[in-house]
């Protein structure tokens, strides 16, 4: 990982919410940022506490961990869960409905803002791996950074989920006319401005008269990306913004694992502007099928 970034533009950290499932697919993914990621001053990853010391192996120079109960608030804790035999965990408190492990990894995004200094704040998933070089000044542009929008994809069917997500933001937001946004914010690889993360939380907090974390999780439906977007274009008029559709990371959501030759195929047909790849962990693609591909 490079920092050093060209033009002015602000400096970048990555972040990366994680956990001790995903551990060895975030260190494929921390050796391919080591390889190819430039414009970032720091990586962090952020996990729940039980999982600080599997991670801590992962730090370096440009990467450090952090617990989860440095950046939430205390009232926050994460207990086994019976229902699953005591292999998961859930999160309880008297200020908000029981939490899985989800929610919180989206708690730990924005809460992050409040913790670092760095106004480029780039997320990537745990289980997404570099091909090619990235810059993350790529984000700016003439002052604005991009907002990761798809337009009018909700009115489509299959977005019921998403719906539900987009209206939560608005209530949270307190945007009078919430009704339903019809664009979805919602993928891996992008970019908040903090200020503009900070400013959010603050609003949050305004319109609920409570702490912003309570505020969000008093609706068990929600997405960090539909609260930030909703925010940027609605409340602030997408000041300090552009948007752009493009996805840099190609993803393979659901499904079967893949093949070799279906691998490769996948990787042959990545779009020019995509960098990387993410494989979501459910489908059970072997890692190590996936760490020697890459490396071919």
């Amino acid at each position: 990982m490079n920092a050093s970034n060209a033009g002015g533009v602000p400096d970048a950290a990555l972040l990366t919410a994680s956990y001790a499932a995903d551990f060895e697919r975030c260190r494929l993914l921390c050796e391919t940022v080591d390889r190819h990621v430039s414009g970032a001053s720091h990586h962090y990853l952020l996990v729940e506490h039980r999982d600080v010391a599997m991670f801590r192996e992962l730090e370096g120079p440009g990467r450090t961990v952090v617990d989860e109960r440095d950046i939430l608030p205390s009232w926050l804790r994460d207990i086994p869960d019976p229902a699953s035999l005591f292999r998961r965990r859930i999160w309880l408190s008297l200020k908000a409905p029981p939490l899985r492990g989800w929610h919180v990894q989206q708690l730990r995004r924005m809460a992050i803002a409040r913790h670092i200094h760095q106004e480029t704040l780039v997320y990537v998933d745990s289980d997404v791996a570099f091909l090619k070089h990235f810059d993350c000044a790529r984000f700016w542009r003439g002052g604005k950074l991009r907002l990761f929008r798809r337009d009018d994809v909700l009115l489509s069917p299959g977005h019921d989920e998403h719906l539900v997500w987009s209206q939560n933001a608005a209530k949270v937001l307190g945007i009078k006319s919430p009704g339903v946004a019809s664009h979805d914010y919602i993928s891996t690889l992008i970019a908040w401005r903090r200020s503009s993360v900070l400013e959010m939380l603050e609003r949050i907090e305004e319109a609920s008269g409570r702490y912003w974390a309570e505020a969000v999780c008093a609706r068990r439906k929600f997405s960090e990306c539909m609260i930030y977007g909703r925010y940027v274009d609605e409340v602030v008029g997408g000041a300090g913004h552009y948007h752009g559709s493009e996805e840099f990371c190609r993803v393979h959501w659901t499904g079967t694992p893949m093949s070799d030759a279906q691998f490769e195929a996948f990787v042959a047909t990545m779009a020019k502007d995509q960098v990387a790849i993410g494989m979501q962990s459910f489908i059970g693609t072997d890692l190590g099928r996936i760490r020697r591909l890459v490396a071919a």
